[in-house]
């Protein structure tokens, strides 16, 4: 049966060595594309930075221009060259590079159009309640304006102009 001197029964035999091969390789830590991987994150990084500094840099729409230029540089150097290097053998690093830019740059601007948006409803529901503070609450405006006309209808009855005019320059006063 088996004898001592073999080495058969401590021997580890695969059984897919194809699959095995694949498995096990040797991880390359060397990045093969600096250039690409350079600029991948630069044009990204670079339109954060501009729309952070944009109101020092300029107080035109140029700031946004720039950011716009960068994005667009940031999309075909995605599309053209990154992507298409990233497709044959690359190191961990260069994946880890290619895929936080993929990833962390979009849920940056993701956040900003957030605080831009809610920054739109807080000055809206500021300019709401600044109206309703400078005319006055609706049913007081509804109620001012009924009176008015009814005294209106009631001067031309019987025909009263002191009062009216009184109080129809308190109206303009109010509405103005």
């Amino acid at each position: 049966m088996l004898q001592e001197g073999s080495n058969y029964d401590t021997e580890d035999v695969s059984l897919f060595d194809a699959e095995e091969e694949t498995i096990i390789r040797p991880k390359k830590s060397k990045i093969r594309h600096p250039v690409a991987s350079f600029f991948h994150l630069l044009f990204q990084v670079s339109a954060i930075i501009v729309y952070f500094l944009c109101e020092l840099l300029s107080n035109s729409f140029i700031a946004y221009m720039v950011i716009i230029i960068l994005l667009s540089c940031d999309f075909w150097a995605v599309k053209n060259v990154t992507s298409r290097l990233m497709n044959k053998t690359v190191s961990e690093a260069e994946t880890r590079i290619f895929w936080l830019g993929l990833i962390v740059c979009p849920v940056l601007w993701v956040i900003f159009a957030f605080m831009i948006i809610m920054g739109v409803v807080l000055q809206g529901a500021n300019l709401c309640d600044y109206i309703r503070c400078q005319v006055g609450s609706r049913k007081n405006f509804t109620s001012m304006a009924t009176s008015y006309l009814g005294k209106q209808f009631l001067k031309q009855d019987t025909g009263g102009d002191q009062t009216s005019r009184i109080e129809g320059e308190s109206l303009y006063v109010l509405l103005h």
